[in-house]
């Protein structure tokens, strides 16, 4: 049998896609599955909200502090073993409910297992990028466009597929599906993506290798690159504002409008079409074009434009087609947001700043529909859409006008070197996108 280094050079790159896939199918399903139970044979609200947060907890405080670990370990093997024990945490939860054990502190016990291993099981996956660039032969921006393709379209199946599944065989049983992703994720990168060793930092005193101080360094990297920091800081806010927009503004809107949820579908589908072509676009050609300029234009077709046009109470067909002119700037966002991160980082400190960096993306998502919430019940909901849209372009382009000139120089044209030519990953790391 051969070995994951000797496989056809674009085997990394079609396992990890799949596998990719198979994760966001399997993680949606969980997502509606678990709190639809709860809310069935519970019938109450506040634990299925418990049940979400007993997730998204460990899962954040993971992320943040797992990074070290995947430094040491080595991002595929932390991925391996992740999804490993996934597996077995999210088959307990069908499994005792047949065996009539499973209580409802116990399912949150499961579920917040389930979430700590989450955490660092995608943050490795993210860490693996250049790897399996340099394994595939292919442009950073391939990488990076193909995955956030495949994000995008995943979400689209899985909501159908979660359905359809719950539908058809019940929402505890629905959690065999998932819990079998995890299983099928652990063995195609097990088998096709390379294995390297992890870096090692050059100089590693005692003090050095303790957990915490290597924590420390990738946050006084984070801290000290004078235009990651800024762009970290305009994805928490871009993240923030955009959970305002999907959880109280729009649905706001389409409810005042006489509208109901097919046509916020509509909406959103609309969105979702062309983020995916583009990203796929940008999987193709990203590599070939300045980043700079990527950046500048995406950010102003997605952002502002779907506050204002909300704010002006525009026909429904107007919001749709913005929308959908939205999705082709987000489309190319991720991709070419991706491979600038990917390529500043040192390999010794990959897993670290890209946990780090993950948490403070996430950490206004919580806060986004309470900001939408009270700017609505305080300044009406126009003038909250223009507000927020005001902010969004701030955000978005006060990385660009406030950043040091020499820093966005480096970046104004992709490199063009052959991944051929370089047999390892140089400064590289993988961070979440907007």
């Amino acid at each position: 049998m051969n070995t994951p280094t000797s496989t056809p050079h674009r085997a990394p790159l079609i396992a990890y896609l799949i596998a990719n896939v198979v994760s966001i199918c399997g993680t949606r399903v969980s997502a509606i599955a678990i709190p639809w139970f709860v809310l069935t044979s519970t019938g109450s609200p506040v634990k299925t909200g418990l049940v979400a947060l007993a997730e998204m907890a460990p899962l954040v405080i993971c992320k943040v502090i797992g990074g070290p670990w995947i430094d040491r370990v080595g991002a595929r093997r932390v991925s391996i073993l992740a999804d490993s024990a996934s597996t077995g945490v999210v088959a307990a939860i069908p499994l005792l409910h047949a065996l009539h054990l499973l209580s409802f502190p116990v399912l949150l016990a499961l579920v917040a297992v389930a979430g700590a291993l989450r955490g660092p099981g995608d943050s490795a996956k993210g860490v693996m990028i250049p790897e399996i660039a340099i394994a595939a032969r292919v442009p950073m921006e391939r990488v990076t466009g193909l995955s956030s393709t495949t994000d995008r379209l995943a979400g689209f199946i899985a909501v159908a597929i979660a359905g359809g599944l719950i539908t058809l065989v019940g929402e505890v049983n629905a959690l065999w599906v998932d819990a079998a992703s995890f299983g099928v994720c652990a063995a195609l990168i097990y088998r096709w993506l390379p294995h390297r060793q992890p870096v090692v930092e050059e100089a590693t005193t005692t003090e050095d290798s303790r957990y915490g101080q290597q924590l420390l360094d990738g946050w006084r990297f984070l801290r000290g690159d004078k235009l990651i920091l800024p762009l970290v800081l305009m994805i928490g806010m871009t993240n923030l504002l955009d959970t305002a927009v999907g959880a109280v503004f729009l649905p706001v809107w389409i409810n005042d409008h006489g509208l109901g949820p097919g046509h916020l579908s509509l909406v959103l589908t609309a969105f979702g079409v062309t983020a995916t072509l583009f990203a796929l676009v940008a999987s193709a050609i990203g590599h070939r074009i300045p980043r700079k300029a990527v950046f500048i234009v995406a950010f102003l077709i997605c952002g502002a434009p779907r506050f204002v046009v909300m704010a002006v109470d525009a026909p429904l067909w107007a919001l749709a087609g913005i929308y959908a002119v939205c999705g082709i700037g987000a489309g190319f966002i991720n991709p070419v947001l991706s491979a600038l991160f990917i390529e500043r980082i040192p390999p010794h400190l990959f897993g670290r700043v890209n946990s780090l960096s993950s948490a403070v993306a996430w950490a206004g998502v919580p806060l986004g529909g309470l900001f939408a919430g009270a700017a609505i019940a305080v300044i009406g909901m126009a003038p909250a859409l223009l507000l927020a849209g005001a902010l969004f372009f701030a955000a978005t382009m006060s990385p660009v006008f406030f950043g040091r000139k020499e820093q966005w120089r480096k970046v104004t044209a992709p490199d063009q070197t052959d991944p051929q030519e370089s047999a390892e990953p140089q400064d590289r790391v993988a961070v979440p996108a907007a």
